[in-house]
Formats: C-alpha cells, structure tokens, sequence
C-alpha cells in the first residue's frame, strides 16, 4: 500500500470521497445549514436557561430587584416596550404576583417585498411576601418600561426592627 493514498492532500479530486468544495449551490446551502444547525444547538445547550439570549426567554424573566428599608420594600421590575394596560400586579395568600404579556408586530410594505414580524411573550412572578406587610397600601407604579411596586411596612414591623452590632471575635 502506497502511504501517499492516505495522505488527504495528495488526493485527487476525482479519487476523494470527501471533495471539499464541489462548487455545487445545494452543497454550499447544505454545508450553511449544518454549520447553523450546529451553532444553535451549541450556544443553546451548553448554557443553562437563565444565559440564553433569546427575546422570547428574556420575556419570560424579567429582571427584578428587591430591596428593603426601615419603613418598605421596593420591587422594581424591569418591562421594556410594555405599557401598563398589559401588565396585572396582584396580591393573594401572602404572595404578590406580577403577570405581563408582550405583543409586538411590525409590518414593512414596499414596491419589492413585504415583511411582517410578530412577537409574543408572556411573564409570571410570584414573590413571597413577609408577614409585616400592608397588604392594603401596597402601591404600583410604570414609567419608561420599568414597574416600581413599593410595599409599606406594618407599624410593628419598623417598631420590632433593630440593629444589631457586629463585635471582633477576640
């Protein structure tokens, strides 16, 4: 056996069963759509949901922060291109819920073509609320895409608050 036969570049293109370029437009278009296909299923399935950057998924988890002072908690939700008519804020069993729901289309007519995309996404948190909570004064508020709900605090939570001092072990 001649060692130069396994050697890929001294074959010859008719002698190659793995022909590199056959200039072929359905080769080309096939080559394309594997690489793709394999792009997508990689950057997909080695990151966990909460990475993936997709429009679809980022609807679903919108970014939230919570923080807390002596007299409230604040939730700050961020929801852009939403307004507030799509958007519901509730509190049931101890547990305020924020639900939304994105509806986007875009139509483009010209001479030559036309286009029309749509999109669509949904939410739901639910957040755990502490027992020390105004149920009754809790207060929603949306501006430039981004829901602010402000929690008030009961009068015998900021009362039973206290700070506590941090001493060097010795």
């Amino acid at each position: 056996m001649n060692l130069n036969n396994l050697i890929p570049w001294n074959w010859r293109k008719e002698d190659s069963l793995l022909r590199r370029d056959s200039g072929s437009p359905f080769e080309e278009l096939q080559k394309e759509m594997n690489q793709l296909f394999d792009n997508f299923s990689r950057s997909m399935f080695s990151l966990s949901p909460m990475k993936w950057n997709l429009p679809e998924i980022s609807a679903t988890y919108p970014k939230m922060d919570i923080s807390e002072s002596d007299k409230e908690f604040k939730i700050t939700a961020e929801l852009p291109g939403m307004d507030e008519k799509d958007i519901d804020v509730s509190v049931s069993n101890d547990v305020l819920t924020l639900k939304g729901e994105k509806k986007a289309e875009k139509e483009e007519k010209k001479a030559n073509y036309y286009r029309m995309e749509r999109s669509y996404g949904t939410f739901h948190r639910s957040i755990p609320l502490p027992a020390e909570v105004e149920k009754d004064q809790i207060e929603a508020k949306f501006k430039k895409g981004v829901l602010t709900v402000v929690l008030p605090k009961s009068e015998k939570a900021v009362k039973e608050s206290r700070t506590i001092e941090i001493k060097p072990e010795e």
